[in-house]
């Protein structure tokens, strides 16, 4: 195979900057060290679109010399933006509807204050859906309960800590559940819902890396949802984040994947319980 140095440039006439190969790869190299995020040879386009509004930004005039200054400030603000920039959101309230019955029967049958840990928090519907679910299944008892929810982009969780949405994303949402769990705006917020506050502070936000060496984390959880997230890491990378669930979570515990990621044959920690659910095993 060809590397990089000796393949020809790909350039577009209709693209504002050069977008090279080597460009493209030290993008997978960067996203990949930084984040873990595995990027196929088929997000090249995409990759392009979302920094190349990031050159504009700043008046770059090159990809190179914008990915020298990362490389050579490690520390510096725009990697926040880089990786926000290379993160895919795409979520909804009760997305994969059957996992919230099952989290509803756990945590009857659990006793006492559910903890659970949403790993991909995006914009929000997710840990509400989380907090929802808990409402209806424990009534008063769920005021105990409570969903951490972490992410590495900060933009969507600075949205999603304003608990404020379009009307189209509850529309399908059941009306009973719809009147007792959000608010409908009016005048200026005319079109907007906000999820009520009793469940809005059952979630806490906070901006966390899958792939630090270290988690800001002590307690530990009943559930943990880590639910499209694996897809965009590769197999080790996968199995090191498995590894560091396990004492973080309780005797029993759960765990929620997405419904394209496999975790059986990744670890041994896990067992299948059910569709994309797992049980703790812990070790031997």
């Amino acid at each position: 195979m060809a590397t990089a140095a000796n393949t020809a440039p790909s350039i577009s006439v209709d693209r504002q900057f050069d977008f090279r190969d080597a460009d493209f790869t030290r993008v997978r190299k960067m996203i990949h060290a930084r984040a873990g995020i595995s990027l196929g040879t088929h997000k090249r386009e995409m990759v392009y679109s979302r920094l190349a509004r990031r050159l504009r930004a700043l008046g770059r005039q090159d990809f190179g010399s914008y990915l020298d200054q990362l490389e050579n400030e490690p520390d510096a603000a725009e990697w926040e933006d880089f990786v926000n920039a290379l993160t895919t959101n795409l979520t909804a309230f009760f997305r994969e509807s059957h996992h919230f019955p099952i989290l509803a029967d756990f945590a009857q049958k659990r006793g006492g204050p559910v903890s659970v840990w949403c790993c991909a928090a995006s914009t929000g519907e997710e840990p509400y859906s989380i907090a929802i679910t808990l409402a209806e299944a424990l009534g008063p008892r769920a005021s105990g309960c409570t969903v951490l929810a972490t992410d590495i982009d900060t933009n969507v969780l600075n949205r999603a800590r304003t608990a404020v949405y379009p009307a189209e994303r509850v529309a399908k949402m059941e009306d009973s559940r719809l009147k007792r769990f959000f608010l409908k705006g009016r005048g200026a917020n005319a079109g907007q819902v906000r999820v009520r506050p009793e469940i809005a502070d059952m979630v806490r936000y906070e901006t966390l890396n899958l792939l630090a060496p270290s988690w800001p984390i002590s307690e530990k959880f009943d559930v943990i949802f880590c639910r499209n997230v694996m897809i965009y890491f590769d197999k080790p990378t996968q199995a090191k984040i498995l590894e560091r669930f396990v004492p973080l979570l309780k005797p029993g515990g759960l765990l929620f994947a997405g419904h394209s990621e496999n975790f059986t044959y990744i670890s041994r920690d896990f067992r299948l319980r059910g569709q994309t659910v797992y049980e703790c095993a812990g070790r031997a």
